[in-house]
């Protein structure tokens, strides 16, 4: 039986990860901010209850040295998927929120890989975004295709400090990989990542912004955003194809080859929905989002960088290496509100 430690593991992809892991023979440790949170270990401590002597967790932080250490013991592959993920109207401080914890985290759980002898493959959450800054940015790159072998050049704190974080934490993590030859490790790069959720209390940014659009934020009409996508359960299995083949390298884009709107996504979802009012059925001029976009935290250069723009995504080395057979996205939306809803039904009457 193989041991695994997942860094993050009350998080959103975490929690799929853990469970693939668990229901595929692994002893896994997971790591969590708090023991003493009850709300945030209902989903682990039912994992636990269903798989008795199979998980362990430990308390750790990120920006704390040392503090991976007892959980990296006897394992056998290391996933750090912990790493804070907000959109920019949801960022205060960049550096302080993202990038600090990002790259001090990586820093902290490879040096506890370091440390333990047992480790033979790391795997790392990365995100399309340490490839590109702005979807405008990859209009530039070869034939305007997303691929692997590119990284982020234009990000920084100021501008998409969630991207620079990425690219700043990862660049690191192959750096530190390189300066050794016992461990080796695959970095994972999704797109924006749909799908139902284990827990009602993530703070993942991609079930934040659904939650906008289910909610009806964008009643009125949906911007003209486009965004690359992967249902999280394809995340998890990716994650542990790329910590079982011996010839996953590198990093792989998981993410369909075409983009997805606001305005597709609640067309897919309206068929499900039980106030199907609430979701938009026109998009807006770019008019208003470039007047009313700073108010929500929308920079003039991300608007000019990333709307009604869309670009292709090469996705080949995740289906040919990792075997992935990605999900619909009618299939993820309709799970994904399912899933909203089960977690909504207290706060929200009459649904």
């Amino acid at each position: 039986m193989k041991t695994a430690l997942v860094t993050g593991g009350s998080g959103y992809v975490a929690g799929h990860l853990v469970d693939l892991l668990l229901a595929e023979g692994y002893q896994v440790h997971a790591t969590v901010r708090s023991l003493s949170k009850p709300g945030k270990l209902t989903s682990l401590n039912a994992l636990k209850a269903r798989r008795p002597g199979r998980l362990k967790l430990f308390e750790a932080d990120l920006m704390k040295p040392g503090s991976f250490d007892a959980a990296t013991k006897g394992c056998d592959v290391v996933f750090h998927v912990a790493s804070p993920f907000l959109f920019p109207e949801q960022i205060k401080d960049g550096r302080r929120e993202l990038l600090e914890p990002a790259l001090e985290g990586t820093r902290n759980v490879l040096g506890a890989v370091d440390a333990c002898q047992s480790v033979q493959r790391v795997v790392l959450t990365s995100t399309v975004g340490a490839i590109f800054g702005d979807y405008i940015d990859v209009l530039n790159l070869q034939g305007g295709v997303l691929q692997e072998r590119f990284f982020n050049t234009t990000s920084t704190l100021e501008n998409n400090p969630y991207h620079y974080s990425k690219v700043m934490a990862e660049h690191e993590a192959w750096a530190i990989c390189g300066r050794q030859s016992r461990w080796s490790m695959v970095a994972i790069n999704p797109g924006l990542i749909l799908g139902p959720a284990l827990t009602p209390v993530s703070d993942s940014g991609s079930l934040f912004l659904l939650d906008e659009l289910l909610k009806g934020y964008f009643f009125y009409g949906a911007p003209n955003f486009a965004f690359t996508y992967v249902d999280v359960r394809d995340v998890a299995l990716a994650h542990l194809r790329a910590a079982e083949r011996e010839a996953a390298s590198g990093r792989y884009i998981l993410a369909e080859k075409g983009m997805i709107s606001f305005l597709d996504m609640a067309r897919m979802l309206r068929p499900h929905h039980r106030r199907p009012w609430l979701l938009p059925r026109y998009r807006l001029p770019h008019w208003p989002i470039r007047i009313l976009g700073p108010l929500f935290g929308l920079t003039q250069d991300y608007i000019r960088g990333h709307l009604g723009i869309r670009f292709t995504v090469d996705n080949r080395r995740s289906v040919e290496e990792l075997g992935i057979a990605y999900r619909s996205a009618a299939e993820t939306l309709a799970d994904h509100y399912r899933s909203w809803l089960r977690w909504h039904n207290q706060k929200w009457t009459g649904l």
